[in-house]
């Protein structure tokens, strides 16, 4: 008996791009007096060295891997299972040292937060969550951060809308987009996959111009 499996085809679209991105060397993204943003290459079955961060991150990763952790407190190693796309809060902690042990390499996007957060709650009428629920959900929130996932299908379109923060943005897939602002200006903006970029606060609505879904981590730093 033959068995037929019916898959949507705009969830296969996504996955293969998601999976599609580049792995790339280790290197710092940018940095200014808020964050240090870097692209960390993760290489299978190398046994990193014991070390611990002094701040706290967000973490974004690009690829799929299984990655264990072994710790110099006493806890026991623990083995996680990343999936493409997946973002992460990470407090600093103790003395760790980290192994990829699935067969290929990963990238990790790593949001150094250099202010200690005001905890401030977004007031904006225009807040993208709460007008546009459809693009824009909530992956978590803390007194440093809030962090969104925004995924647009392709020739898709938001309301105008407002970014009330400063923010790290982590592109999953390409862009190119028309964005209008709030005084009309049209600009096209385009980016690739695994990229990341500083944005400011703004005003403006966005049309996906690509005939792919497009989806990215934005990290609104309540600093």
């Amino acid at each position: 008996m033959v068995m037929k499996i019916k898959v949507n085809a705009a969830v296969l679209i996504c996955c293969a791009t998601l999976v599609a991105i580049t792995v790339e060397p280790s290197a710092t993204l940018f940095e200014n007096d808020q964050v240090k943003v870097i692209r960390a290459l993760e290489k299978p079955h190398v046994k990193g060295k014991f070390h611990q961060h002094a701040q706290n991150r967000v973490l974004v990763y690009l690829e799929p891997g299984r990655q264990r952790f072994e710790y110099q407190d006493g806890r026991q190693a623990e083995v996680f299972d990343w999936k493409a796309g997946e973002v992460k809060w990470s407090p600093a902690d103790g003395m760790h040292s980290p192994e990829v042990v699935s067969d290929d390499a990963f990238n990790i996007v790593e949001v150094e937060l250099k202010t200690p957060g005001t905890g401030q709650a977004i007031t904006s009428s225009l807040d993208p969550v709460k007008i546009d629920p459809k693009h824009y959900k909530l992956e978590f929130e803390n007194a440093q951060v809030r962090v969104l996932r925004v995924k647009i299908g392709a020739h898709g379109a938001t309301p105008m809308h407002e970014h009330a923060l400063n923010r790290v943005t982590v592109f999953l897939t390409d862009q190119e987009f028309r964005v209008t602002d709030s005084h009309g200006k049209i600009e096209i903006v385009k980016h690739k996959a695994g990229d990341a970029v500083w944005g400011t606060p703004t005003t403006h609505s966005e049309e996906n111009l690509s005939n792919n879904p497009f989806e990215v981590v934005a990290i609104e730093l309540k600093s």
